[in-house]
């Protein structure tokens, strides 16, 4: 799935509810004044995070992947947040970023050919050219440098960085995701990077975006919970490595063909086809929030049924079909499971506390 931010491609990104952002925004409704944020749990690139805050929700987002994180903030400032004083300007600050001269640092020497003789990687990674990837080591060294000497606010320094991630994956040469890269370069891969900058609203959203373990979030009883997690065998700390060491800016020790940075820490239980059920029911049974709505796809390793009936023990369970959408296809595997994944929207209204508490006291 790509995600269009700004009216171009800018990610693709596995488990989109970009397409559905919209229904899902509707299904939630518009806030009260009785009503706390919006925690959006598994953000992924923001998608619903901006559809519920276009509609008035204060959003606390959040997402294990510190690139995710800051594509998700970057969908969230408007001018008013972002302005740039200190280097002229959000239109200057990526000027100076193209211009800057290229870097052979640790992108260009792990992802792209030159990897093949100065680390000696057992075959030439074509992630990026090497023009490109030394463009990517230079723009991430100045944003850097702006950030340490306080030039930037970090809503700046998310921008940049979220459009330097979207720069970088548009001339990626990957099938979508940077699980592998292709053995011949594609088109667009060839092409020069080149950071545009994108339309931002005059008023940014009201929010706070976290990147951390989903079950340490801040939630509240009158909070509303969001949920979307992966469901499938894929973890998103592998197939997105590549950014994510973009967005970290360090320098990982990297093994294997795709020089894969570690990403253990990271594996999700979801993504586990005999912990995923569990793992749900427990992380809904033990937030405070009573109102959840949760994602459902049919692509999931976790049955529709299994999963209703399980959750039916900690509240009231009510399920909307939101659509069938076409399938994100980043290999032969993906094409034999078929073309069309179905959405749905579960709500979970969980007892009143309060009440509960009361009924036992009587």
């Amino acid at each position: 799935m790509s995600i269009d931010l700004g009216g171009r491609v800018a990610i693709r990104y596995i488990g989109s509810k970009s397409r559905i952002a919209d229904q899902i925004a509707e299904q939630v409704g518009l806030p009260t004044c009785s009503d706390g944020v919006f925690v959006d749990a598994f953000a992924g690139t923001g998608s619903i995070s901006r559809a519920v805050a276009d509609n008035g929700w204060i959003v606390r987002a959040n997402d294990s992947l510190r690139a995710a994180s800051i594509l998700t903030a970057a969908r969230l400032v408007g001018q008013d947040t972002v302005s740039f004083p200190s280097v002229g300007g959000y239109h200057a600050a990526q000027r100076a970023l193209n211009d800057v001269e290229p870097v052979r640092g640790f992108i260009w020497r792990t992802y792209s050919p030159a990897s093949e003789r100065v680390r000696q990687a057992t075959v030439s990674r074509r992630y990026f050219t090497e023009a490109n990837a030394a463009l990517i080591d230079a723009q991430r060294r100045l944003i850097s440098m702006w950030a340490s000497q306080g030039m930037l606010s970090r809503a700046e320094e998310w921008l940049l960085l979220a459009d330097l991630l979207t720069a970088a994956n548009r001339v990626a040469n990957t099938a979508g995701t940077y699980g592998c890269f292709l053995r011949e370069w594609t088109k667009s891969a060839l092409r020069p990077l080149r950071l545009t900058p994108r339309e931002l609203p005059e008023e940014g959203a009201t929010f706070e975006v976290l990147n951390g373990d989903v079950t340490e979030i801040p939630v509240r009883e009158e909070d509303v919970l969001y949920l979307d997690p992966p469901y499938t065998k894929r973890q998103y700390a592998a197939y997105y490595h590549v950014p994510e060491t973009i967005a970290h800016g360090d320098e990982p020790e990297v093994s294997g063909v795709t020089g894969l940075r570690p990403w253990r820490r990271l594996a999700s239980d979801f993504c586990y086809r005999t912990r995923a059920l569990d793992a749900l029911v427990s992380l809904i049974s033990r937030t405070a929030s009573r109102r959840i709505h949760l994602s459902y796809s049919s692509e999931g390793h976790v049955d529709l049924g299994e999963l209703v009936d399980a959750l039916s023990r900690v509240g009231e369970v009510s399920v909307t079909w939101l659509a069938d959408v076409g399938r994100y296809r980043p290999n032969s595997g993906a094409v034999r499971n078929g073309s069309v994944v179905s959405e749905y929207l579960l709500y979970i209204l969980k007892p009143d506390t309060a009440t509960v508490d009361a009924d036992v006291r009587h």
